[in-house]
């Protein structure tokens, strides 16, 4: 009898690979049908990592964006699996537990099935945690191998970590293959391990194609016993993204496999309809260079998820860095050069950090601690000399115990900076906030939501959420969309856009939009008199100016107490955040003195050197 692969078809994770944005809900519930009619998918993945939040950034309810992607796949008996973090949950930064319990049930509510429970560290005590709130929930409780390729990470590391996470009560296990860099005869042997010991256990695997890779690993752990392979579709197949459904059904096919068969027609409509999603906005946030295989890749081990966001990324850090070079007198690189750099200085990173396997968040801190190391050389300083709080957090062991050993530079950094590694279960290091989270709601009037829903939003992304109900985030959607369409307008037709400068009203609240259309387009709101001194500061003034660009926050997390004008700043003093690269990089004082202004409101993007304090 022949053995027999299904497929589940990642949709949201194909945008999520290639660009910054995915379909708005509208647009998910279009293109559920054709989906549905290709009659060739077991599993639909309908929620997972940043997904919710990039519903928030463009001003759409996650929670809403769920249910409605979730019911036509259940009516139609078709599984749906979300993927998250485990003690990050669905972002960037750990969560308390009793926010993490309280994520199942909703998602469980929402129409999820199947939740893929991933550490970033591959550290058991997060899966394991994870895995008991999935199965509470009533969900089928997925645990994930997050594959990467060092000497630490070898065959035997996988099947242990295989063999606990069954232990503790996995239903399924997926082979994690999110840099697509696992070499096809090692992953053969690891699911060989597993089904040879555990017959019963489903193995999915997920495999970004971006090396170039994928189809041998495809190939290899089917016939090695996995049940399910994950796939994509055009024109969002390949690339950064995952390997085509209509490749892998034919080439296992062929190898002997009972496969589902795809209905032709239904693909082209859906193939259709998801170009037509790009030609709306999505294609003006997705870098060209993510749609080709890049062997490049095999080095730093960085994953397709994240290539979606580098290229764009990598823009506004060539122009710092070229800013730099300038000053010096050195000639200007280009992105390419820069991202050849960028690979070279991941690979000296990784490895001293004590290579955390290169997925997010910890592909993110990697790759961004050796951004900061190229801009600060670049500038003549050193190496380490920017570490963003979180990122410390992964090297302390506050996320998780790293696989391999800290460099003894870092360690001495650590140590002269006053900071303390930690080895126990990180969870405990972040405590329940529930009940902060629903007072919040009840003093703003709210409401908690069907099943705690919005409660469950507002607690896994604060800032975020608070900026969808304000209603500014869709105004930064609107102005970042309306820059990047005149962009490729004046690439197009080759006239030069002036900068423009514009004011808008957002609840009652005004800002002033500065939207300029240079190499790097980009639009910025400053909130109307909201931080501006009622009359000009006398004496001499000192300016803290901004050391990157990004999106500026006086606080990160709902203990943090922002800054306000009138308050006493000593040397080295926190002042606020620059998110950048998804990190939160806290930014302190190099002066001393009492603020008088303070140039951003939550959220404002600000470019490298823009003025964020004035002190007198």
């Amino acid at each position: 009898m022949k053995k027999e692969i299904k497929f589940s078809l990642v949709y949201r994770d194909m945008w999520q690979s290639s660009g910054k944005y995915m379909p708005r809900v509208d647009q998910l519930v279009r293109i559920a049908p054709e989906i549905i009619k290709m009659g060739c998918f077991a599993r639909v993945e309908t929620n997972g990592g940043g997904f919710e939040q990039i519903n928030l950034l463009f001003g759409e309810n996650p929670n809403v964006a769920v249910r409605e992607w979730c019911r036509p796949f259940n009516e139609a008996g078709i599984q749906t699996h979300m993927l998250d973090r485990s003690l990050n949950g669905l972002r960037m930064s750990p969560v308390p537990a009793d926010v993490r319990k309280l994520f199942y049930k909703v998602k469980k509510a929402q129409g999820t099935d199947i939740t893929r429970c991933f550490c970033g560290l591959n550290d058991p005590r997060n899966i394991i945690a994870s895995i008991q709130y999935a199965k509470e929930a009533g969900m089928i409780a997925q645990a994930t191998l997050s594959i990467t390729v060092s000497e630490v990470h070898n065959i035997k590391y996988y099947c242990d970590l295989a063999d606990q996470l069954i232990a503790a009560g996995a239903d399924e296990i997926c082979l994690k293959d999110m840099a697509g860099i696992g070499r096809p005869a090692t992953l053969g042997k690891i699911v060989n391990y597993i089904k040879t010991k555990n017959p019963n256990i489903l193995i999915q695997y997920h495999g970004q194609t971006g090396p170039g890779f994928t189809p041998a690993s495809i190939l290899e752990v089917c016939r090695n016993g996995c049940d399910i392979i994950d796939v994509g579709m055009e024109p969002l197949s390949w690339g950064t993204g995952h390997a085509d459904v209509i490749m892998v059904q034919e080439m296992l096919s062929d190898a002997g496999f009972k496969v589902p068969e795809i209905d032709m027609a239904a693909y082209m409509r859906a193939r259709a309809l998801t170009q037509e999603f790009m030609d709306d906005f999505l294609g003006y946030f997705i870098p060209e260079s993510n749609r080709r295989l890049q062997s490049l890749l095999i080095a730093s081990g960085l994953p397709g998820g994240m290539m979606g966001s580098l290229m764009n990324d990598l823009k506004d850090n060539l122009s710092s860095v070229n800013k730099s070079l300038v000053k010096k007198g050195e000639a200007e690189i280009s992105i390419d050069e820069l991202l050849i750099k960028l690979f070279d200085e991941v690979a000296y990173v990784w490895p001293r950090v004590g290579y955390p396997p290169l997925v997010t968040p910890f592909s993110q801190y990697v790759k961004n601690l050796a951004m900061f190391n190229l801009m600060q050389l670049t500038k003549g300083k050193e190496r380490w000399t920017m570490i963003a709080d979180n990122i410390w957090d992964m090297i302390l062991g506050k996320a998780g115990k790293l696989p391999g050993d800290v460099d003894p530079v870092i360690k001495k950094l650590a140590k002269e900076q006053g900071r303390e590694f930690y080895t126990g279960d990180p969870q405990a290091l972040y405590p329940d906030k529930l009940p902060e989270f629903r007072k919040e709601l009840a003093e703003k009037g709210w409401g908690a939501g069907q099943d705690d829903e919005e409660l469950f939003e507002l607690a896994m992304h604060p800032e975020q959420y608070r900026s969808y109900k304000s209603g500014k985030a869709k105004a930064d959607f609107e102005i970042e969309l309306a820059a990047a369409k005149a962009k490729k307008k004046e690439c197009k037709e080759g006239s030069k856009i002036e900068p423009q400068s514009v004011q808008v009203e957002i609840n009652g609240e005004k800002y002033i939009v500065n939207i300029s259309f240079s190499d790097n387009a980009t639009a910025s709101t400053t909130k109307v008199e909201a931080t501006k001194p009622a009359t000009a500061p006398k004496g001499e003034v000192q300016e803290v100016v901004a050391p990157l660009e990004g999106k500026f926050y006086l606080t990160n997390s709902s203990s943090d107490t922002a800054k306000k004008i009138g308050d006493v700043i000593a040397k080295g003093d926190l002042l606020c955040y620059i998110e950048s690269m998804k990190t939160y990089n806290a930014i302190s004082s190099d002066k001393a003195g009492t603020i008088v202004e303070i140039g951003f409101a939550n959220g404002d993007s600000v470019q490298e050197d823009e003025v964020l304090f004035k002190l007198q």
